[in-house]
């Protein structure tokens, strides 16, 4: 991973190779390496477009947290459809950002001359210079990178970052959780989340944004911050923002419910697709009630490189 232009760079086409399963399309290179369990192809990019707008409205359209206030190179990990980087270099036109995805097939079509997407694997160790970048971005990789990875990815942030720089980072803790009170092990939601996390488990941390905190602290990293958001699944909630995040939020639940387990549970736990449906179909039902009051537990964390 360097910060080359990338047309100076043959594209490895192994990283280009898709393959269809059940009716939906995977990168190849991701699935056979176990990187990467999601699709690459165009509904999931329209998806991933939809949660980054819902992600904005729940972060008041903030793209950057910490005090950075003329940020000059940033780092993007995980780009997926490029929407976050996209507008940090629309909103931010002096500054360099790079971006960085196992996968190529959904980049933006139309990107500014600020904006170096690049294809490479987070798992394995950066090769930027040390002291480079103002900020790292990382949201909702969880699903992308190993989970004995976790605490070699965050030293190799702090060490490409400047001194004064700043780390962000954010995730989405997949057990699901209820504000009433009422779910059990018995819900269909909450059969999702755990058969989702025992699919992934032995190769994927579902559950690393609990200890974002720690991780960064363990690093050296310092003004760490961290906070839980719940991120409602539908529009259930009394308090009006919240109410308007979930509405917007319902149709990207609709489509992550059925997306991200389809092949953790159908390839790689065997479910029936019958029982999968069924379980997809049960789940946005649940996710939808004003009773049940659903939603995922979203952490939040930056910290700063002395």
């Amino acid at each position: 991973m360097t910060s080359l232009e990338p047309e100076t760079v043959a594209l490895d086409s192994a990283y280009l190779e898709t393959v269809t399963i059940q009716n939906r399309e995977y990168q190849r290179y991701s699935i056979e390496n176990r990187v990467y369990f999601e699709p690459i192809d165009d509904a999931e990019a329209e998806r991933l477009e939809l949660q980054h707008r819902v992600l904005s409205r729940v972060f008041e359209d903030r793209l950057i947290f910490p005090p950075i206030r003329r940020p000059r190179r940033v780092l993007d990990c995980g780009y997926g459809a490029g929407a976050w980087a996209l507008d940090v270099a629309d909103q931010y036109p002096n500054c360099e950002v790079i971006g960085v995805d196992i996968s190529p097939h959904m980049r933006p079509d139309d990107e500014p001359d600020n904006l170096i997407l690049q294809v490479d694997n987070l798992n394995r160790r950066f090769t930027f210079p040390s002291n480079y970048f103002d900020l790292v971005h990382s949201r909702l990789l969880a699903t992308g990178i190993d989970r004995n990875r976790w605490r070699s990815y965050i030293r190799d942030i702090k060490r490409v970052l400047k001194p004064g720089g700043w780390v962000q980072m954010a995730e989405i803790y997949f057990n699901v959780q209820s504000d009433s009170g009422l779910m059990t092990e018995q819900n269909a939601l909450r059969i999702w989340s755990t058969q989702y996390m025992g699919a992934l488990g032995d190769v994927k941390d579902l559950r690393v944004g609990t200890r974002l905190r720690n991780l960064l602290t363990e690093a050296g990293l310092v003004e760490v911050d961290a906070t839980m958001i719940p991120l409602p699944l539908s529009a259930w909630s009394n308090d009006p923002r919240m109410r308007e995040i979930g509405a917007m939020n319902r149709e990207n639940i609709r489509k992550l419910l059925k997306t991200l387990p389809l092949y953790p549970l159908t390839q790689r736990q065997h479910m029936p697709r019958e029982q999968f449906d069924a379980l997809v179909a049960q789940a946005r039902r649940e996710a939808d009630s004003r009773s049940l009051k659903a939603y995922f537990p979203l952490y939040v964390c930056i910290g700063r490189k002395p």
